[in-house]
């Protein structure tokens, strides 16, 4: 068995880790694919046969210098079209950090596609075209990282060059846009002046920029402090599979196999399983084929409890000290993802964690309005791209946390029944239980609850 020293220093290790996850979002033709093209190619992260294909590809276009942004424009009708259509995940590193970057679209109808990048991300960089300024479509970007609670944002005015590289037009962007995101919650802004095509202040500091005195765009994201603690937070651990091999080496083996969610569990621990709320204690956790006394998050483990509870796939484990509560009520801001509505009266299944039931969308009580971050009441539906409030009932109970205190668990997804299409991306607000049970009677299909 490990000891729990090494187990402990094994903590210590992961909470040391020196990887950022970000992502890049801007309206279309801000230049987000070029800014990750000169992050890969001025960190010397981009290989030979890479280069010599996006130098071949260029040259084909009759242009003279080679076009950085064919390095993350990978399919086909991003390559013909000049535009990025899915997001585009590349890994590099350098000697400070290791980096997992999500290249989103800048299209509105792609909106739904900087859900997906920024969902897990610790940064986004937001781009801005110096000649336009604070659009609409910016304000989205930054509506959606203040609601999936990115905890950085890195405003990057792009193309000075285009503006003279003039200070007082880098400074009254940064105003503007510093206000906005601050309203919306943002905790941390950062403003940088860039040139993605001439490379000014995304790898090397500008020449042509004396007046800017901070870091460059890899030098910020090499030092921003980034905290993975997962530890941190009460431990859960949503149930994936039940392993019983009832075979003669293991005749009474019944384990719980998943990913530890947040949080840290032990040996000897009483947990709580929800949504049944039976107790028991952990009597043996296996990682990696051995016995240990310790996990936490993000491991994938099994745990062994002391007595035979009914646990299936969907059921969450959490310590019985810190259980979340559960509730059929959900009220929660969601992104609408899909291109048809999201309306009153519709029948979904919601997906959390590992746990998807039935639901109906009971109310939408209001739409965010993007120019002044006003509250349309009432609109009855939401359509694609729209940031709105919900209040969804639920057939079984369900174990959320506040997306606030978890983003793991306190975040779901809405999907269509009939074809298992994504409707909206979900984060749970207060969860609250009923005040009053009542009865309402199911209609042909059951889905009244």
């Amino acid at each position: 068995m490990t000891s729990t020293t090494d187990q402990v220093a094994g903590l210590d290790d992961l909470a040391a880790t020196t990887l950022l996850r970000f992502a890049t979002a801007g309206s279309v033709d801000d230049g987000k694919s070029t800014l990750v093209g000169r992050l890969l190619h001025d960190s010397k992260s981009v290989l030979t046969d890479q280069m010599e294909a996006v130098e071949a590809v260029s040259a084909a276009r009759g242009q003279e210098a080679p076009d950085l942004a064919l390095l993350t424009d990978g399919l086909r009708a991003e390559r013909e079209q000049g535009i990025t259509i899915d997001v585009a995940y590349r890994y590099f590193a350098t000697a400070r950090r290791r980096f997992i970057l999500a290249d989103t679209p800048g299209h509105v109808q792609y909106t739904r596609n900087m859900v997906t990048g920024a969902s897990t991300a610790d940064l986004a960089v937001v781009l801005v075209d110096a000649r336009n300024g604070v659009i609409e479509q910016t304000r989205r970007h930054a509506a959606v990282a203040a609601l999936l609670r990115v905890p950085h944002v890195v405003l990057a005015v792009n193309k000075m060059d285009l503006v003279g590289y003039e200070e007082s037009v880098f400074a009254a962007i940064a105003e503007e846009f510093t206000a906005y995101a601050s309203d919306l919650g943002v905790p941390e802004i950062t403003a940088i002046p860039i040139s993605a095509l001439a490379g000014d202040n995304v790898v090397e500091p500008s020449a042509n920029m004396d007046w800017y005195g901070g870091p460059t765009v890899l030098e910020h994201l090499e030092t921003v402090p980034v905290s993975h603690d997962l530890t941190a937070c009460p431990a859960r651990f949503p149930v994936q599979y039940v392993i019983r091999p009832q075979s003669a080496e293991h005749p009474d083996y019944r384990g719980y196999a998943g990913q530890i969610a947040s949080g840290v569990l032990r040996v000897g621990e009483a947990v709580t399983v929800l949504p049944s709320g039976r107790t028991s204690t952990i009597v043996g956790i296996d990682a990696l084929g051995e016995s240990v006394d310790i996990a936490w998050a993000p491991q994938s483990v099994t745990l062994r409890l002391a007595d035979d509870i009914d646990i299936s796939r969907g059921d969450l484990i959490a310590p019985s000290t810190s259980a979340p509560a559960i509730t059929q009520d959900v009220e929660a801001t969601v992104c609408h993802v899909a291109d048809q509505p999201l309306a009153v009266g519709a029948r979904v299944l919601l997906k959390h964690t590992t746990r998807t039931v039935k639901a109906i969308v009971k109310e939408i009580p209001s739409r965010l309005t993007l120019d002044d971050l006003s509250q349309h009441p009432d609109p009855g539906q939401l359509v694609a791209n729209d940031i709105g409030r919900v209040v969804v009932r639920t057939a079984e109970p369900l174990a959320l946390d506040a997306y606030a205190d978890s983003r793991r668990t306190g975040s779901f997804l809405l999907i269509d029944p009939a074809d298992g299409t994504t409707l909206a991306a979900g984060m749970a607000g207060e969860s609250f239980a009923s005040k009053a049970e009542t009865t309402v009677q199911a209609d042909e299909e059951g889905w009244d609850f």
